[in-house]
């Protein structure tokens, strides 16, 4: 009998591996051959001079060297994370209002649907049309700058576009109100499967709403945070079509706004696949890293 159940088994882990035959197939061809081919020619000097193109020749490291030694890939990391920083805490503090608004059955907010749908519509627009509406509300003719005018706060338009500060908090905002619904989805429906019994038992306890906020609602929570963190992290370390359409891929001013991806981009258009795979690696690694800091920072506060 057991021989009959373990012969089962094993045919149906069989058709689940035959299922899973197609995931291989495509994180094979699309996303494991193009890393260890971008690892590969990292190593090789390989870029194109007017019309003549130089390599590819074996270097080594030394792509890494210069990649590292020039101080504007530090310039562009720290840019980078400011923003992404910049764009990610109100937009996690918000979700988690909203999300714990929406899921508290003492407020019984009426019309949840349509408001759930409202704040989740801005993730369904694509960046580039996103960009492209901020670029014209803030542009020196732009209907911002007339009304901030007719209000008698600036004389003249003031240059959103040649101010760091300005140019910085539009993407940071443009960030934000992109990716707060899907947030506020994610955060609400982790708060919706937690066990009700927990909160009747904390209210009788006597403890407060922000007690029961803070001790049973954010621990139980950290799962579904730490996923949104380190989600958040590798999207806005790989930032690219904000800034690249808001500053016309320049990073004004004066490199203010330059992201890592941007500056790939350079690489890539200019054909030095050998920095631009150097850039790419560094990049992975990065990522790697602060996620790997953020996971056990949170894994500590669970332990």
């Amino acid at each position: 009998m057991n021989k009959k159940k373990t012969s089962n088994v094993v045919r149906f882990n069989k058709w689940g591996y035959i299922f899973l035959i197609p995931f291989f197939l495509v994180y094979t061809i699309f996303s494991l051959i193009p890393l260890l081919t971008t690892i590969y020619n990292s190593f090789f000097e390989n870029y194109w001079s007017g019309l003549s193109e130089i390599g590819p020749t074996f270097i080594g490291i030394d792509n890494y060297v210069k990649l590292l030694s020039a101080p504007e890939i530090w310039i562009y990391l720290k840019n980078t994370l400011i923003m992404w920083i910049g764009g990610f805490i109100p937009q996690i503090v918000i979700a988690l209002l909203l999300a714990y608004w929406f899921s508290d059955p003492s407020l019984r907010i009426k019309g949840q649907r349509f408001f759930k749908t409202v704040i989740y519509m801005p993730n369904l627009i694509m960046a580039s049309a996103f960009a492209m509406l901020f670029f014209a509300l803030f542009s020196d003719a732009g209907p911002i700058n007339q009304i901030l005018i007719s209000l008698h706060v600036f004389s003249e338009p003031f240059k959103f576009m040649n101010s760091v500060a300005a140019s910085r908090g539009l993407i940071m905002l443009m960030n934000f109100l992109m990716w707060f619904g899907n947030t506020t989805i994610l955060l609400l429906a982790g708060m919706l499967g937690i066990d009700t019994a927990l909160y009747e038992a904390a209210e009788v306890d006597g403890a407060t709403a922000s007690q029961i906020f803070f001790r049973v609602t954010m621990p139980l929570l950290r799962p579904i945070l730490v996923y949104v963190m380190i989600t958040s992290l590798i999207g806005g370390l790989q930032m690219y079509d904000v800034p690249q359409i808001l500053t016309n891929g320049r990073g004004t001013p004066t490199n203010s706004t330059m992201t890592m991806i941007m500056n790939l981009n350079q690489y890539l258009t200019s054909k030095n696949f050998g920095m631009g795979g150097a850039l790419s690696v560094f990049l992975f690694i990065v990522t790697g890293l602060l996620s790997i800091i953020v996971f056990k920072i949170n894994s500590r506060k669970e332990d």
